[in-house]
């Protein structure tokens, strides 16, 4: 697989990137490591750099910077437990087809999780500047759009009448799933790991 051929596809035209996406034979195991695992990178490491050089600006705090330790513990933590959130959303994904009349398919289902996450993944280099994340949560709606095409592709069989429910469901879970390794995240990293206050 073309990394770099595939992300343009995918972000600039979708709809015809899909229809390649379903006829392509690959293995769950090489779709992560051919592609999830190379993209995760961007963010994971654009974070690292963000926490200890850039640091966050906090009102009435000033600049926050976190040590080498804990930085690098924090890209570890966040590039795991995305790949395993991603994952689980791809399992979630599976086991709500035959609820919305949809062909049960571990592959097609791990395909919508992992390369929906495209924009946010490419958009993670924007991590650099802490302040920016907001973009890569607006590149994550774009993600959605993504996985809109990729349902209606359909790489599920879903019926054109169920797809936007199935989408919903299978978003509203996955959202519970990022917000618990958010949460998860910000304990770990709530105290302590501050080296300097500007």
């Amino acid at each position: 697989m073309d990394i770099v051929s595939r992300v343009q596809q995918l972000i600039l035209k979708p709809k015809e990137e899909w229809i390649k996406i379903k006829e392509e034979k690959i293995t769950i195991a090489e779709l992560f490591t051919s592609y999830a695992m190379i993209l995760l990178a961007i963010p994971a490491v654009a974070q690292f750099i963000g926490w200890i050089l850039i640091g966050r600006s906090i009102p009435f705090v000033g600049r926050i910077r976190v040590g080498i330790g804990t930085g690098f513990l924090r890209a570890i933590l966040f590039y795991v437990l995305t790949l395993v959130s991603v994952y689980v959303f791809g399992i979630i994904i599976n086991a709500l087809a035959p609820t919305f009349a949809s062909k049960s398919d571990a592959t097609a289902a791990m395909k919508l999780a992992v390369y929906s996450m495209t924009p946010a993944w490419v958009a993670g280099v924007l991590y650099i500047i802490p302040s920016l994340q907001i973009l890569v949560i607006l590149a994550s709606f774009y993600g959605i759009y993504i996985m809109y095409l990729g349902f209606m592709c359909p790489m599920m069989d879903t019926p054109k009448d169920k797809v936007i429910t199935y989408m919903i469901v299978s978003l509203i879970v996955a959202v519970v799933v990022w917000v618990v390794v958010a949460v998860i995240l910000g304990a770990i990293f709530a105290v302590g790991g501050v080296v300097s206050t500007i």
